[in-house]
């Protein structure tokens, strides 16, 4: 369970919910960029969200309910890897979005893991392994949950996140032009979770250049790095 957000006003500002249940994780900040690590069994510490100093930043929801059409079949790129090499910018956005256009995307077995990207400009890429892609050009703001944008409410899973989808939307709908780091929390506490709980919440003022986070909810205890321009 995540919520991921991206509003383009006044300033560029990426909003980002982690929501885990039983997985480690640890927080890494550099000058390359300030990265969500997830300690994987098999690979070790992964840097699976976040945001880099070009701008660009990473999220991954889970879709709820799973889909059978993102298991892994013959030829194609994992939706990890594709993420995290836009992290580590190893790729671009654009660049990220033609593969994702023109070439199959999978997740891994039994777990429909999605791209919630964004880059400097503000653009969005949306991608859900097996369904399809959305690109939107630095739109007024953007919202992924837990579920498909392609099938909407079409299909109900009791954490596909539709409650925290329409919140957030609602607010960034009429979000004033003044929206910032502040409003960005804002957002991210009113969709917070506690039965599969929020462990890192984290707002990116692309602007500025600079990210912003706190653990466990702890919205009184915010950290901060400031990345090169």
């Amino acid at each position: 369970m995540c919520t991921s957000i991206v509003s383009n006003r006044g300033k560029t500002i990426v909003g980002w919910n982690l929501d885990i249940l039983g997985l480690e994780h640890r927080i890494t900040a550099s000058e390359a960029g300030v990265y969500i690590e997830i300690n994987d069994s098999t690979e070790g510490w992964l840097p699976l969200f976040g945001a880099n100093a070009r701008g660009d930043f990473v999220g991954m929801p889970t879709c709820h309910p799973f889909d059978e059409r993102s298991n892994p079949r013959g030829e194609g790129h994992n939706i990890i890897m594709l993420d995290i090499d836009l992290l580590l910018q190893k790729r671009t956005l654009q660049e990220t979005k033609e593969i994702a256009e023109t070439q199959p995307v999978y997740s891994v077995s039994g777990a429909t893991f999605m791209g919630a990207l964004s880059d400097r400009n503000g653009n969005v890429l949306h991608i859900i392994p097996g369904q399809g892609v959305r690109y939107f050009e630095k739109p007024g703001y953007a919202v992924l949950t837990n579920f498909s944008p392609f099938k909407m409410d079409s299909e109900t899973h009791p954490w596909m996140g539709w409650d925290r989808y329409h919140t957030a939307e609602g607010i960034l709908r009429e979000a004033a032009e003044d929206f910032d780091v502040s409003d960005c929390f804002a957002v991210l506490k009113a969709t917070s979770q506690e039965v599969c709980p929020t462990v890192v919440s984290m707002v990116f003022d692309v602007t500025e250049n600079v990210v912003y986070w706190c653990e466990n909810r702890q919205w009184d205890s915010i950290c901060s790095k400031a990345l090169p321009k």
